[in-house]
């Protein structure tokens, strides 16, 4: 089991990086909450059902623990046969044009579920995906990015 997680978690590292990077400003609580997501995969790993999506599956994960924040206490002896290697944060990538880093500021400025519905658009999740991932239906979906388009567009112009 240890092993198809590891793999799991190494198929996907971008993924985790990326909900860090929208969630958090500071290296160091990136670090935090990456650990905090794969420690929370890992509680759930059990009950993942291979049927469904891979990339459903973390993205349900990784958002809700980005988005609730849930700080565990250290639990070192029920995490001790995972390994120090699934905690690794991997590289960080080059840093983000100028435009780009418009773009997350304006992103960080919105609702916390509205932020976690632009980051699966913008790895280009089917609508299905994303209500799934949301636990919200596909013409919310619709209707909720329409909605975010046009406040990106307003903030973006007023920066």
């Amino acid at each position: 089991m240890k092993e198809q997680f590891l793999l799991l978690i190494e198929s996907h590292p971008g993924l985790i990086q990326k909900v860090c990077n929208m969630y958090c400003y500071s290296r160091e609580d990136q670090e935090d909450l990456f650990q905090d997501i794969v420690l929370q995969l890992w509680r759930a790993y059990p009950s993942f059902r291979s049927g469904s999506k891979a990339t459903t599956w973390l993205y349900r994960v990784a958002l809700n623990t980005a988005i609730t924040r849930l700080r565990q206490q250290p639990k070192a002896g029920r995490f001790a046969e995972l390994g120090p290697e699934a905690l690794q944060v991997p590289a960080a990538e080059e840093s983000p044009s100028e435009e780009m880093a418009a773009m997350y500021r304006a992103i960080r400025q919105l609702s916390q579920v509205d932020q976690a519905l632009t980051l699966l658009y913008l790895e280009d999740c089917s609508y299905r995906e994303m209500a799934e991932v949301l636990g919200i239906s596909e013409t919310n979906v619709g209707y909720k990015l329409n909605r975010i388009k046009a406040q990106l567009r307003t903030l973006i112009s007023l920066a």
